[in-house]
């Protein structure tokens, strides 16, 4: 076994807000949503992550809305493969999961893969979460990669703040993996609407690095706002700051 990929927080405060018992029942499992309730973000500052906001070196990557694999290879032999905290098995070809087996045999043919040593990445693909990225087949993208391929430069070029980033995930923050692989140029994605929005970015900073020497790291997911889910679902006492989002943009949550 090997040590599961490390948790990664956000860089704001989340609560928990109700919603109406019928929405969910009618909408919940398209959005993802367990119980008649959605976790989402505020504008406050989660405690020890200023560095999202303030430190000069933090920059922005692609989250992958994949499954998260780690590889382990050994002088060019693939020893170990897990999801999680779940060994995948490379000869359970009947009734296993050989499709997560495909997209590493698909990253070495890529040279994604490293000769020795342990590596995280997201495998992506038909069998996973509605193929949005709409590949004809399994690959898995290691996060050391995504830090040079999918870094988004767009995020040096506005205010560090959270109203900008509310309106940046909203309405600007397009996928740079879709681009990428359908050979889209980056300068046309934003006005295309076969690109998807991106499920959200992975902030690092690799000069105030954690313990292990791994660059400080934080997330921030689409489906961590409002926005997410207002037209179909009504969210209760929804804050301030949402409401007058809404206002400003000429929308109107539902049961608002």
């Amino acid at each position: 076994m090997i040590a599961d990929f490390p948790k990664i927080e956000c860089p704001f405060v989340r609560k928990t807000f109700e919603i109406d018992h019928g929405d969910w029942k009618k909408h919940g499992s398209r959005l993802g949503l367990r119980e008649p309730s959605v976790y989402l973000i505020t504008p406050e500052v989660t405690p020890g992550y200023d560095w999202v906001i303030e430190h000069k070196d933090t920059f922005a990557v692609e989250k992958l809305h994949g499954s998260n694999l780690g590889v382990t290879t050994g002088a060019g032999r693939i020893t170990h493969i897990q999801n999680r905290m779940n060994e995948v098995d490379m000869l359970q070809v009947m009734g296993g999961r050989s499709f997560l087996v495909e997209a590493i045999i698909m990253a070495v043919t890529k040279d994604y893969v490293q000769k020795d040593g342990t590596q995280y990445g997201e495998a992506l693909g038909p069998k996973l979460n509605g193929n949005m990225y709409q590949l004809p087949y399994h690959l898995w993208y290691p996060f050391d990669k995504a830090q040079d391929s999918l870094r988004y430069t767009s995020f040096h070029k506005q205010e560090r703040s959270f109203a900008s980033w509310n309106l940046w995930f909203h309405k600007y923050l397009k996928s740079l993996f879709y681009a990428r692989y359908h050979k889209i140029p980056i300068s046309e994605m934003f006005g295309r609407d076969d690109v998807p929005f991106a499920e959200g970015v992975v902030f690092y900073n690799p000069t105030i690095a954690e313990e292990g020497c791994r660059p400080r790291m934080s997330k921030l997911r689409r489906d961590m706002y409002p926005w997410h889910y207002w037209d179909a679902i009504h969210i209760k006492d929804l804050d301030q700051w949402a409401l007058d989002y809404a206002l400003r943009s000429e929308i109107t949550p539902k049961g608002y």
